[in-house]
């Protein structure tokens, strides 16, 4: 959520900076500034108001003490005139504050300079490409008929079990999933990531901390009876750790990383391009979240793309770097590096992280601010990214390793696997 003195002193270049996202938010902006003009009249008024009632208050006291009678008496009938109207002011006060926070809801971040205008996914720019990659190979097995000849997901199990897009994975299958996810908060806790096993149901207050809600309502899978939902990504409950929460200077870096089950409705999502593994309701992914102060973020951010190319350079898959124009980033995010990994059996890339910065978009939802001493606070900058989201890892180390109908996997799965061929 934007600071409204932020939008008050920048107008002009947050509204032509919002314009990358092929959306005019003037009208927004502009509510929001005189709602919460409105917001500081009545609260000016309604201090005046306290503050005259306290001082009669004290009067009244005073007055009865130095036997006064008829004055205290009047006085409380002046305190008796002012109560409805300070009970109007706290209700219209309440009022005004839910307009305001609704209006804010619904302004996206700010982009980064470095984001670039685009209508799509189609205008996101390359900034890294691994190695060539021969998208002329044929007769390669896309992965949902190689797991079926191999036994190793059983697509059709998982549409009887619950429905499409909740695959069952046996055998080999199973133990792959298992050796990547360990294999990722392995590489997440090398590189200094304190790993977490949160819940994977949140609340309200949760959805709304990190911007799932209201944004994203809709893609959410909701438990109604206990009005709770489940999670889009570890993300989400991984950084509401720190939700109304301040963060002394000294505690930073804050470094987190945990595997999760994942679910997403994908409303919507159909056609050949959602096939398979391509596309699924329930995932397993491992996230890294980190909290950071200002001034150090991009840096970090760096820091954790850099991280995410180890993996996949480690896993021998072909992969490029994208950053996001405009009109595909994510409503939370003021820059983002989508990951993909090419398909050579489905010849088409294949989205498997996206590492964002969204600086203090998140932090003034929930509150986490860092104390710089000196009586000093500023609202912290969180980032997250996925290292990795494993289905589509797993499609394209069955595609991409496939050998007369049979899967090399690559060394470093080895030992987390306990197998080298899956045949």
């Amino acid at each position: 959520m934007l600071q409204v003195n932020n939008l008050k002193e920048n107008q002009e270049s947050i509204i032509k900076s919002l314009l990358k996202r092929n959306v005019d938010y003037s009208n927004e902006i502009n509510k929001a500034i005189k709602l919460d003009e409105q917001r500081k009249k009545i609260q000016t008024d309604l201090d005046s108001l306290l503050n005259e009632s306290n001082t009669i208050a004290k009067s009244i006291g005073d007055l009865f003490k130095s036997g006064k009678i008829e004055e205290a008496n009047s006085l409380k009938e002046k305190s008796t005139q002012i109560k409805p109207r300070i009970k109007e002011l706290q209700e219209n006060l309440i009022k005004i504050k839910l307009d305001l926070e609704s209006v804010l809801y619904t302004i996206p971040n700010i982009p980064h300079p470095l984001v670039k205008q685009g209508k799509d996914d189609s205008d996101n720019e390359i900034v890294y490409e691994s190695e060539y990659v021969d998208q002329n190979e044929n007769n390669l097995l896309p992965h949902w008929e190689l797991a079926k000849n191999l036994d190793i997901i059983d697509f059709e199990l998982g549409n009887k079990i619950t429905g499409a897009g909740f695959p069952l994975y046996k055998g080999k299958g199973a133990k792959l999933q298992r050796g990547l996810i360990n294999y990722f908060l392995d590489k997440n806790t090398d590189a200094g990531y304190n790993e977490i096993q949160p819940p994977i149901l949140i609340n309200e207050n949760s959805g709304f901390g990190t911007g799932q809600l209201p944004d994203k309502e809709g893609q959410m899978y909701q438990v109604t009876n206990d009005n709770l939902y489940l999670i889009p990504t570890a993300e989400v409950p991984i950084t509401n750790i720190y939700r109304d929460t301040i963060v002394n200077k000294n505690e930073l870096p804050i470094k987190l990383t945990g595997y999760t089950p994942c679910f997403r409705r994908e409303a919507g999502s159909y056609g050949s391009h959602v096939r398979g593994l391509n596309r699924l309701h329930q995932f397993d992914k491992v996230e890294i979240v980190r909290i950071e102060s200002s001034e150090n973020s991009y840096k970090v951010l760096d820091e954790m793309v850099d991280h995410v190319k180890s993996l996949l350079s480690e896993l021998n898959l072909p992969f490029r770097i994208l950053r996001l124009c405009g009109g595909d980033l994510g409503f939370t995010s003021a820059l983002t590096y989508d990951f993909e990994v090419y398909s050579k059996a489905q010849k088409r890339w294949l989205e498997v992280s996206s590492v964002s910065n969204f600086e203090n978009f998140q932090s003034n939802r929930l509150k986490l601010r860092i104390d710089k001493g000196n009586k000093e606070k500023e609202l912290a900058h969180t980032l997250n990214g996925s290292a990795l989201a494993l289905p589509r890892i797993v499609a394209a180390l069955l595609e991409n390793n496939q050998e007369d109908n049979k899967v090399h996997l690559p060394k470093v799965l080895h030992s987390y696997c306990g197998f080298k061929l899956i045949d």
